[in-house]
């Protein structure tokens, strides 16, 4: 089966998919919380170290799916000779560097 990028859409294996969509599970359950803090009057730092968390788990899962982007779409991109991946990338790594 064909994983690469193709009319940007990207063709994932069910295993890629349910790997993705259990880190954005945890993600909606950790924003939950932290609403539920918010609405529950919990005090700042508490809240404050659930948001570190929750942030934290938004970076791993960027980084899973970049990982992922790199080993397959820009991997078999560049193999074609599509040199303008190389720059999209670079452009994705500065915003999430910032």
């Amino acid at each position: 089966m064909d994983t690469c990028c193709t009319n940007r859409k990207k063709q994932r294996t069910p295993e890629e998919k349910r790997a993705l969509c259990n880190r954005l599970s945890r993600l909606e359950g950790q924003i939950r919380g932290l609403r539920n803090m918010v609405e529950q009057d919990a005090y700042c730092t508490d809240v404050l170290t659930q948001s570190a968390a929750a942030a934290a788990a938004l970076k791993a899962f960027n980084r899973a799916l970049l990982s992922d982007h790199i080993h397959t779409c820009v991997a078999q991109d560049l193999q074609n000779g599509k040199e303008d991946t190389a720059q999209e990338l670079c452009e994705v790594l500065q915003m999430l560097m910032k």
